[in-house]
């Protein structure tokens, strides 16, 4: 199958800097129109502002994902100004980057609320929309630590496995209503998404500069829309690390200890 944007009624969560912004960006130059939603209603109406001064159809609605009544508002919103929903994007989420030993209930309780909870529970708010919609499907942005647990990302981890599973079990069961759900694996990306981790305390090397910018993530996001890809692996390091991952396992886990032995010895 291949989807057509054009006029596609989307919600877009995390819209408002790096990632977020870029695919919003992307979705609106594919012709979409689009819910952005965020914390920060600043950015988010700069974009917004931004985006309908090329001639995009867009809407900003502040909204913090892990309040059930900015949820609920949020769907409302779509469905007062669109008419309805065919296309949800989970891609608000928070990382961690420190120890298991040394954080807290505090910072696990929260990214498993902002990258686990905030979306299943607005998909299910969404699906009674996405099952009238136009080639409906739900996409969530996981990441390639949802297909291998990296040492210094235990909650983070956790969190993205948790929404890669769900990502699986939903595939199954809304089949029988005809809407699709696709999972983007993303690697290390140049997005700034370093700037607002919960602790920054890991001792590795992570370059981030290095890694995909927002705008090429962006695009493999929304080509694998277009061709509606089951999941969807982007950035070579990701490639590369789940590759070796699935032929190597024993290998994989054994230099990863060793590197975090030496960076703590």
């Amino acid at each position: 199958m291949i989807r057509d944007l054009t006029g596609k009624r989307a919600i877009l969560t995390g819209a408002s800097g790096g990632i977020g912004r870029a695919v919003a960006t992307a979705l609106v130059k594919a012709g979409a129109r689009v819910i952005l939603a965020s914390r920060s209603a600043e950015k988010l109406n700069e974009l917004a502002s931004a985006l309908k001064a090329t001639g995009g159809d867009v809407l900003a609605v502040p909204t913090d994902v892990t309040k059930p009544d900015d949820r609920q508002r949020l769907i409302a919103n779509c469905v007062s100004a669109f008419g309805g929903l065919d296309l949800l994007v989970n891609n608000a989420g928070v990382g961690s980057w420190g120890h298991f030993a040394d954080s807290t209930e505090a910072i696990c309780r929260t990214v498993m609320e902002v990258n686990f909870f905030a979306p299943i529970e607005l998909t299910r708010l969404a699906v009674p929309h996405l099952t009238r919609g136009n080639q409906p499907a739900v996409v969530n942005v996981t990441s390639m630590c949802g297909r291998k647990g990296m040492p210094a990302w235990p909650e983070y981890s956790a969190s993205k496995f948790a929404l890669v599973g769900i990502s699986e079990a939903w595939r199954a069961e809304f089949a029988r209503f005809a809407v699709d759900v696709l999972t983007i694996v993303p690697g290390m990306t140049n997005s700034g998404f370093e700037k607002n981790w919960l602790r920054n305390d890991g001792k590795a090397d992570l370059r981030f500069a290095d890694g995909m910018t927002p705008e090429y993530l962006a695009a493999e996001i929304v080509d694998a829309v277009r061709t509606n890809r089951m999941e969807t692996v982007c950035g070579s390091e990701a490639k590369r690390l789940l590759r070796f991952n699935r032929y190597f396992p024993r290998l994989t886990n054994w230099l990863l200890a060793r590197k975090v032995k030496k960076l703590y010895s």
